[in-house]
């Protein structure tokens, strides 16, 4: 009967253990980069939701440690490039993310210089910013 009750409190003890498991939550995206220069030519936005895709990115020096392995199966990147533009200082950025049942809805922002500067004469500037979202869900960019 000792052993019982024993073995009873024993159990009891344990299974009111004050040490909780939490599940960590990634946030639903992130600016892996944002970059004034180094961009593309022309204005265009790009999702890149397939491995082969995605595994071009780690090959650049700004997100050569911000990709994972895992990222190609569970994530999707978006590519958001500005054009040519003729002084530093423009960028573009998230202004919204929204998340339905079926789809992430993200709407940009183009951000000017905060001061006006000379414009050079035949010198040109491509800005992009690298987005990872954590969700292979369908993107739309508005």
């Amino acid at each position: 009967m000792k052993k019982a009750i024993t073995s009873f409190l024993f159990l009891f003890l344990i299974s009111c253990s004050t040490s909780h498991k939490t599940i960590e939550s990634k946030p639903l995206y992130e600016i892996l980069t944002s970059q004034e220069d180094g961009g593309a030519t022309i204005r265009f936005f790009e999702i890149l939701s397939e491995e082969r895709e995605i595994k071009m990115l780690q090959n650049d020096a700004f997100l050569k440690n911000k990709i994972n392995a895992d990222d190609t199966k569970t994530a999707n990147f978006i590519i958001l490039n500005m054009g040519e533009k003729t002084t530093l200082g423009y960028t573009i950025s998230i202004q919204n993310v929204e998340e339905t049942p079926l789809k992430i809805i993200i709407t940009t922002e183009d951000n000017e210089p905060k001061s006006k500067q000379t414009e050079e004469k035949e010198v040109f500037y491509y800005p992009y910013t690298i987005v990872k979202v954590n969700s292979k869900k369908e993107i739309v960019i508005q």
